[in-house]
């Protein structure tokens, strides 16, 4: 097109840009896709107008990157249409919010405030004092956004719904009125002898149960995999190793290497966790299949994280529990991260089992009760699980058949499904405020499905205005960096940077996108983090080096992900007003 300066792509870009009348820039962005044939338009880049003045180009599609053509179009027509100049144009924001936000449930959820999050600072520093402004009011949450923090911290604790705190106090009061008869007689209907039934039902759609049967809502993560594992990692001396990823989270570490040691084995020997390739910050379905076909003859139980905690791969299920069925091994999930972020079909794949927590993507509350998956392949056959000839599987009162379980029987009766592996009776406030939660994944349009749709929207657009700033590096230069340069590249290089560890591919992530500041090691992570919670930006920090940001797509907004992108540029660009790196 005639008036444009158009930066050539090297095989080295990441992002690059090109100068124009700023005014023509949308329409430019759109009829640069509509001059090319789809099918050809993996050859070309997409240039959109940046905060610069400039263009963001979004790099020609390779297998490894998000923009397909169609998904480019779609940003550029929308960019288009609002008339604005730049992704990260505050109106833009708006725009999109006012097209995509429909059945959004933010105003059903508690946002802190960042006077609480300022006396929380405070209080840490031991310098809190009696008469400081900003102090907490009665109401802990107030109507008036500008008042409130961006949370993008949904995938290590997420908000509490505005139902939560009346019906746990509902509760409360029949506690209080009807002491022990609420475990029969319940003036709101919910008969504490039974309570899971609210919220097993939920569960087993969230996870692609067919029957909720499947399911259990019962106990913590962690106690929930050792329940799990004392069934299903059973060791002989051909097929007695446990596969997993590198890194995954420590409780899940210590889980596994303790039921190793448990059998008198050596971890070191028992457990491979597999690591990415050098360069990489993720792992390849082609290695984690070849390990199983390396190894699978003395695998006894593959256990994977849904979504990978730190980096926010979310790992493809339904291929790697085929590949170890074909090998003979168990294959086990753990969901902490996955359920309530990603679609899941449990029961379809052929999961042997699986576990989860319930203070993440299902808002119940800090530390709230758990769940677990047992696929009915285990428990139709009442032989397969206990007795003299099935697999031992540890019991409880609350394991044992409803019908009879009040009358104390000496022998046990397990229930016909998951829920054998449940112990003890409930705790009724933190399934009630799981239940409180799990309402809202029925009210929202299309369900999980519409939740993830909006979801890749979310990430996808804060992905992209993250790529856009000057201290964003390309991952391929991530490690090492900037010694990872070449002499041009260092040049231009700034003295801090980041990279996003997370999979550009939306099937290859959920809700997250995990970003390591540059050069590593350097405890940089520290200082940008409290600085983003200075300008009440709340995201999670993980040591050494990365803080993970979750536009949670039941109450995040694009707004949030502008303002979290605005924060940081602005904490980038004062860290980076010293000389650039020389080579």
């Amino acid at each position: 097109m005639p008036g444009y300066s158009v930066t050539q792509l090297s095989s080295d870009a990441g992002v690059s840009e090109c100068t124009g009348d700023s005014k023509k820039q949308p329409v430019f962005a759109l009829y640069l896709l509509e001059l090319i044939p789809e099918d050809k338009s993996n050859d070309r880049a997409l240039f959109l107008p940046n905060e610069h003045q400039g263009f963001l180009c979004i790099p020609p599609t390779r297998k490894e990157m998000s923009s397909t053509p169609a998904h480019r179009a779609i940003w550029a027509r929308r960019l288009s249409a609002s008339g604005c100049l730049s992704l990260t144009d505050p109106n833009f924001a708006v725009y999109l919010d006012s097209i995509a936000c429909v059945g959004g449930l933010r105003s059903e959820f508690r946002f802190p405030r960042k006077e609480v999050k300022s006396n929380s600072q405070r209080a840490d520093n031991n310098t809190e004092s009696n008469d400081q402004t900003g102090a907490v009011e009665d109401e802990p949450n107030s109507e008036d956004e500008s008042n409130a923090c961006v949370y993008l911290c949904g995938n290590s604790l997420g908000l509490q719904n505005r139902r939560t705190a009346e019906m746990v106090l509902a509760e409360l009061d029949v506690w209080a009125d009807q002491a022990v008869q609420g475990h029969f007689v319940h003036s709101e209907g919910r008969n504490w002898k039974n309570i899971t039934d609210l919220v097993n039902p939920i569960l087993a759609r969230l996870v692609g149960a067919t029957k909720s049967t499947e399911v259990a809502c019962t106990g913590s993560l962690t106690t929930n995999l050792h329940i799990l594992m004392t069934t299903f990692y059973r060791p002989t001396k051909e097929r007695y190793k446990i596969l997993c990823e590198a890194h995954c989270f420590p409780s899940d570490l210590y889980a596994f290497t303790s039921q190793i040691e448990m059998h008198g084995l050596d971890p070191n020997d028992a457990l491979i966790s597999l690591t990415p390739r050098p360069g990489e910050f993720t792992l390849r379905l082609e290695d984690i299949t070849s390990a199983i076909n390396r190894e699978g003859q003395s695998i006894a139980l593959i256990i994977f994280s849904g979504v990978q905690f730190y980096t926010g791969q979310a790992f493809p299920i339904k291929q790697i529990t085929a590949a170890g069925h074909q090998q003979g091994c168990i294959v086990g999930w753990d969901l902490a991260h996955a359920i309530g972020n990603i679609p899941l079909e449990l029961h379809d794949w052929q999961v042997d089992f699986a576990a989860w927590c319930s203070y993440k993507y299902l808002n119940a509350g800090p530390g709230a009760i758990a769940g677990l998956f047992v696929h009915e392949n285990w428990t139709s056959d009442p032989t397969k699980l206990g007795g003299p000839h099935g697999r031992p599987r540890l019991a409880g009162w609350f394991g044992h058949n409803p019908a009879t379980r009040f009358q104390m029987p000496d022998q046990y009766e397990p229930i016909r499904g998951a829920g054998q592996f449940v112990h003890s009776n409930s705790d009724v406030l933190s399934v009630i405020s799981l239940y409180s939660s799990l309402q809202l994944f029925g009210s929202y349009p299309g369900g999980m499905s519409g939740l993830r749709a909006r979801s890749e929207e979310l990430t996808g657009y804060l992905e992209m205005c993250l790529q856009g700033l000057s201290s964003y590096v390309d991952p391929r230069y991530a490690i090492g960096y900037p010694d990872s340069l070449n002499e041009q590249q260092r040049s231009r290089a700034r003295a801090v940077g980041f990279t996003i560890m997370t999979p550009s591919i939306p099937a290859q992530r959920g809700s997250q996108l995990s970003l390591s500041f540059l050069p590593s090691g350097k405890g940089l992570m520290i200082e940008i983090a409290r600085q983003l919670l200075e300008l009440g930006i709340v995201a999670d920090e993980r040591e050494p080096d990365v803080i993970r940001f979750s536009p949670v797509p039941m109450y995040n907004s694009f707004e949030d992900c502008r303002k979290t992108v605005e924060a940081l540029n602005s904490i980038l660009e004062a860290q980076n007003s010293a000389p650039a790196i020389s080579s």
